[in-house]
C-alpha cells in the first residue's frame, strides 16, 4: 500500500460466454473471502449482452438460491453506469463511481478477471488489458488463446511430450463436406469412425461441458457435433477412454520458482451421470471429489509433475487447473488445462488447495501478489 492506501482491486465477473452463471458465481465467492484490510474492491458486472456495469458489492446474492443460477443482473444497481471499456458510439460515457476513470477500466492498481470461456479466458481481456497497460491476475494473451482452443493445446502438449488421447478436430468445412478432388485425403467421418465407438463431442473452445455429448452410434454423431456447433463452430471429437478422472491445481511458483501443484482429486459420479457433465459439476449434490485421490504415490507425483509441465508447456501464469485420464493400466493423458477454473464455493480447485494446506483467501491473496509483482511488458 502506498501512503496507507489499499490496494484497488477490480474483480470482472459474469461476460458473454455460455458461463456467466459460472463466472457469477466465482465472483461471489471472490468478493466474500478477499481480505478487505488490504484490498479496496470494486466488482464489476458484465452482462450476457457485453455491457460493463459496477454491480452491489453482495456475495449473498451471487450464488446458487433455489435451483436457480445468478446472474449480473442479480447485483446490477438500478442507476449503474456503464463502465467506459470500449467506445460507445454517439451516447455520452458516464464513468461509474468511485470516481474519474483515465483509462480502460479506471483507476485501479490491478484487475481479478473471474471469467470463463470466450470472451473473458480466451485472451480477449487479457489483450484490452495489455493494450492499457493495467495488471491482471491469470495467463497472459498466448497462453490464454492456446489453452482455450483444445486443439492447439493439445498440439503443444504433443509437441512437448505430454501424452494426449486420441481425437479428431470437426471445422465447419469438414463436416459433412467430403474431401476436395485429389487431395487423397480421407473424409473427416472415416478419421472418426476410426477411433471407435462411443466417441465424446465438445465444442473446441468450451468449458463446464457445456455443449458435450456422448456418441455411440453414427446418427448420435451428427446430433452430438450439431449440439457442439450450438457454443463452438469448431467441434472436437475424442475417443472414450476408460479411466477415471483426476484433476490437479496449480498455482505459479514464487520468486521465479518453479510451479506449484495440490494433491490431485478425483471426480466421483453418483448421481447416474454418463460422463461429468453440466449438471454432475453444479447442480448434482451427490457428486463430488475424492482428495487425495486413492493412487499411488509414485502415479501421485508423476501427474503433480505432469500438471507442473502442462502449465509450463502454454506458457501459464498465475494459476491452472489440470485435468488428466488415468487408465485401469497406470497410464496418465492430459485431458486438459484450464486457465481460470471454477471459483465458486464448491469449486475442485479451491478444496484441492485446501486439502493440500492453503485456505481460499490465501489462494486469493497469492495470486493478487504474484500479478502485482510481475515486470510490466512482454510477457
Amino acid at each position: 500500500m502506498e501512503g496507507g492506501r489499499r490496494i484497488r482491486v477490480a474483480v470482472v465477473f459474469g461476460g458473454r460466454g455460455p458461463e456467466h452463471a459460472i463466472s457469477c458465481l466465482g465472483g461471489g465467492n471472490v468478493l466474500r473471502v478477499i481480505d478487505r484490510d488490504r484490498y479496496e474492491v470494486i466488482p464489476i458486472g458484465i452482462t450476457t449482452e457485453g455491457t460493463w456495469l459496477q454491480v452491489a458489492d453482495d456475495p449473498a446474492k451471487l450464488a446458487i438460491t433455489g435451483g436457480e443460477l445468478p446472474t449480473v443482473a442479480s447485483v446490477a444497481k438500478p442507476d449503474a453506469h456503464v463502465v467506459p471499456w470500449a467506445y460507445q458510439g454517439d451516447s455520452a460515457v458516464v464513468a461509474s463511481a468511485p470516481g474519474h476513470i483515465p483509462h480502460v477500466l479506471g483507476d485501479v492498481d490491478l484487475v481479478l478477471p473471474v471469467l470463463h470461456g470466450p470472451y473473458g479466458e480466451d485472451g480477449t481481456i487479457q489483450g484490452l488489458l495489455e493494450l492499457a497497460g493495467v495488471p491482471y491476475v491469470g495467463a497472459g494473451v498466448l497462453a490464454s488463446a492456446v489453452s482455450m482452443d483444445k486443439e492447439y493445446m493439445k498440439l503443444i502438449f504433443q509437441a512437448r511430450g505430454l501424452p494426449v488421447g486420441p481425437h479428431v478436430v470437426v471445422r465447419d468445412r469438414d463436416w459433412p463436406a467430403p474431401p476436395l478432388p485429389g487431395q487423397g485425403q480421407p473424409q473427416v467421418a472415416a478419421r472418426i469412425e476410426a477411433l471407435g465407438w462411443p466417441l465424446f463431442v465438445k465444442p473446441a473452445r468450451g468449458g463446464s461441458s457445456l455443449g458435450t455429448s456422448k456418441a455411440s452410434d453414427p446418427d448420435q454423431l451428427a446430433q452430438a457435433i450439431a449440439l457442439a456447433r450450438e457454443f463452438d463452430p469448431k467441434v472436437l471429437v475424442e475417443a472414450a477412454i476408460e479411466a477415471r478422472e483426476i484433476e490437479v491445481a496449480v498455482l505459479e511458483g514464487q520468486g521465479g520458482a518453479p510451479p506449484d501443484t495440490s494433491l490431485p482429486g478425483e471426480l466421483r459420479l453418483a448421481g447416474g451421470e454418463e460422463f461429468y457433465d453440466f449438471e454432475a459439476k453444479y447442480l448434482d449434490q451427490a457428486s463430488g471429489m475424492l482428495i487425495p485421490a486413492a493412487i499411488p504415490a509414485a502415479d501421485t507425483e508423476q501427474i503433480r509433475a505432469m500438471a507442473a509441465a502442462a502449465f509450463d508447456a502454454v506458457s501459464a501464469e498465475g494459476l491452472a487447473r489440470v485435468d488428466f485420464f488415468y487408465t485401469p493400466d497406470g497410464q496418465i493423458l492430459v485431458n486438459e488445462i484450464n486457465t481460470f477454473p471454477g471459483m465458486s464455493p464448491t469449486s475442485y480447485f479451491q478444496k484441492m488447495w485446501e486439502a493440500t494446506g492453503l485456505s481460499f483467501p490465501e489462494v486469493i491473496d497469492r495470486l493478487l501478489q504474484t500479478a502485482l509483482a510481475r515486470r510490466p511488458g512482454l510477457r
